[in-house]
């Protein structure tokens, strides 16, 4: 390829393949141009020194074949032109071959031929890169090792490195690489000596050369630079000149281009942009297809939609379409009336809907009837069934079976109990499903708040029922977690059973804090019942109390009443001495009750209901604060009401003030446990 003449000097030679060809590094197939060498005028004859330990002093002629020569190459091909006075190139074209050396009449040349060698001893290998031969060689094995031949050009000569140092260094190769660097170039060489080489291994698009014996040689394709790679390591002369100048040791390596990497981004879009094509175009291949469109609202397709609303079974796709007529605003004054007739058919369908929904759940109801009523009708023939067992297990029959019958009844018995437990554990929960929705039926409306403290723990009841049903779902959630580790753990290998076990330990103790939790809340629970019971006893006490002092009040009033009657029947005297004295008498109870601070039944429920309060609550409350308590056992207590009360109370309440600045409080608190010692 690089020469015109001698050996045909392989650029890309690698060594002797299998059957007896030097290969190149690069493969001629994929190279869209011929191998040429010299003038395609027709053969040439070089002179090249003897090979494979002929005598080197001998030399002798080798006919060079046309380009197209060895493609077509067979026994009647007698354009080949090589003439049959040189037995041993005939020979040697039709062993790399493959075929049996024969003559132009079909007698052998050679007796001695061996077609399982693939070669003949005595015969030189015939190289592919021989004028004319575009013989693609096979593939060459990873272990054979390079074999580099001299290379003769127009205006230079390359002799091979010594085939026993290591191999050029070169750097990592770019991303789509396509220009080499050239070190080691004579002092004299030129831009078109260095084309005379390198242009054997591609298309050359440019070369950029340096004064400093160096160059940029950048190639069409990508494969090019591995063929431009083999001359490194050659030693080249200009000519027949031995001057210094004259002679180089050639470097190739790959350089980095910023034309190459550009041309290579392109590349990777275009491909990433034609992946993403065929992705998108097989996603659309699996999407479901899109729903038909919606006609366009018209006086003749509101008539089609009106009679459609009419049919059951056409009125889903009316109402859709009348939906989006709707929201694409095509109604107006001119159609108003049009769809407000469609609506009006719509409205219609409500009443058949609701028809088939009772009839659907009266369907469901006659279907969990025959449920229960075949379950219970199955359980009765399994409670006759277990009477048998059971009746053939007493000792009148019991007696009479042998020891294998009595095991077979033994446990047919077992099986038969099992199965009737579980379809009566069955039927008793449809049953109790059945009462729970009775009993939500039932329900009626709460009755009137509450008082007070009843009021107020049953609310702090019911949020710790809330937080117990929490804590207990957190339980089962922690529970299936547990459930979950212990079978991963069973599928995992051997040394995540760590780590697993830590957390299983986490877990568990977990769950015994929560478990510690939800008892110290079950314990509150039952604690605050407790306290809500003796609440209400207190409560019926205190109802029971005022009861009585009522009667009292009532039996005295009538006592007084008698009494009067009796002073106004006696005489003046005396009536005058008994008023004065139950003038006297009234005197003190009067005064006693014009200086009580407590005038009402009302303000004494008040004053006890705010002692309570203010003595769960040392720390004193603010008026609003207490305020807000009493108005939730009956809104129409004010403020100003409880305030006026409170000061009147001046050994029962007492008002401190709390802060300072902006943050100055007002707190009222208990102190009649003082009042009490000071009074």
């Amino acid at each position: 390829m690089f020469g015109d003449g001698g050996r045909g000097g392989a650029g890309g030679g690698a060594g002797p393949g299998p059957g007896g060809l030097n290969h190149l590094s690069f493969d001629p197939a994929n190279s869209s141009k011929s191998l040429q060498f010299g003038s395609a005028a027709g053969l040439r004859v070089s002179e090249s020194p003897a090979e494979n330990g002929s005598d080197p002093g001998k030399k002798r002629k080798r006919t060079n074949v046309p380009a197209d020569g060895g493609k077509n190459l067979s026994l009647d091909s007698i354009p080949m032109g090589l003439p049959m006075s040189d037995p041993t190139a005939w020979t040697t074209v039709m062993n790399n071959l493959g075929m049996a050396p024969m003559g132009m009449t079909g007698q052998p040349l050679l007796p001695d031929f061996d077609p399982a060698l693939g070669m003949m001893t005595g015969i030189p290998p015939i190289n592919p890169m021989m004028p004319g031969l575009g013989i693609v060689p096979p593939p060459i094995p990873p272990d054979m090792p390079a074999v580099k031949e001299i290379i003769h050009c127009k205006s230079c000569t390359l002799f091979p490195p010594n085939p026993h140092l290591p191999p050029p260094a070169t750097r990592e190769r770019p991303p789509g690489c396509k220009t080499v660097f050239v070190g080691g170039l004579p002092e004299n060489g030129t831009e078109q000596i260095i084309m005379e080489v390198f242009e054997q291994c591609g298309e050359v698009i440019a070369i950029r050369k340096s004064k400093k014996n160096f160059c940029h040689i950048r190639f069409a394709e990508e494969f090019m630079v591995d063929k431009a790679l083999y001359l490194s390591g050659y030693r080249i002369r200009l000519g027949s000149s031995t001057d210094k100048k004259d002679t180089g040791r050639l470097h190739v390596d790959f350089a980095q281009a910023r034309d190459d990497l550009y041309e290579w981004e392109c590349k990777q879009r275009m491909l990433a942009r034609e992946e993403r094509h065929r992705r998108r175009l097989e996603e659309e291949r699996f999407h479901p297809p899109s729903p038909p469109p919606v006609v366009h609202y018209s006086d003749h397709e509101c008539s089609v939609v009106a009679e459609k609303l009419k049919d059951d079974t056409k009125f889903l796709e009316a109402i859709q379409t009348l939906l989006t007529w709707i929201e694409r605003g095509e109604v107006n004054r001119r159609t108003a009336n049009n769809f407000y007739s469609m609506i009006q058919s719509a409205n219609s369908h409500i009443r058949r809907l609701v028809n088939e929904k009772a009839a659907h759940e009266k369907e469901m109801e006659e279907a969990k009837e025959k449920f229960k009523l075949a379950l219970s009708g199955i359980l009765v023939q399994f409670e006759q069934i277990v009477a048998v067992y059971h009746s053939a297990s007493k000792q009148k029959a019991w007696d009479h079976f042998t020891k294998a019958q009595r095991k077979n009844i033994s446990v047919w018995c077992k099986q038969a109990e099992e199965i009737r437990n579980i379809h009566n554990d069955e039927l008793m929960g449809i049953r109790r499903e059945e009462e729970m929705e009775m009993s939500d039926e039932e329900i009626e409306d709460p009755s009137e708040m509450k008082e007070t403290e009843e009021s107020a723990l049953v609310s702090q009841v019911e949020a710790l029922k809330e937080e117990n049903d929490s804590l207990r779902w957190q339980l089962d959630a922690y529970r299936n977690e547990v459930e979950l580790l212990k079978q991963e753990q069973g599928k995992a290998n051997r040394d995540e059973d760590t780590t697993k076990e830590q957390q299983m330990k986490l877990l568990q103790q977990a769950l015994q804090g929560m478990q510690k939790h939800l008892l110290k809340v079950q314990d509150e629970y039952k604690k605050r019942e407790a306290e809500l019971e003796k609440v209400r006893e207190d409560k019926l006490k205190i109802e029971t109390l005022l009861e009585n002092l009522k009667e009292q009040q009532s039996i005295a009033d009538e006592e007084d009443k008698e009494r009067d009657a009796i002073d106004c029947q006696g005489s003046e005297s005396s009536t005058s001495r008994v008023c004065a004295c139950s003038q006297e008498k009234e005197c003190p109870v009067e005064k006693t009750l014009s200086n009580s601070p407590v005038k009402s039944e009302r303000e004494v429920l008040l004053v006890g209901i705010i002692s309570t309060f203010l003595h769960v609550h040392p720390f004193g409350a603010s008026i609003e604060y207490i305020c807000s308590y009493l108005q939730r056992l009956d809104s129409k207590i004010c403020t100003a009401e409880v305030e006026v009360l409170m000061t009147r109370l001046q050994n029962t309440f007492r008002q401190e003030l709390s802060g300072v600045g902006a943050s100055l409080e007002k707190r009222w608190k208990f102190c009649g446990f003082d009042g009490l010692k000071m009074t």
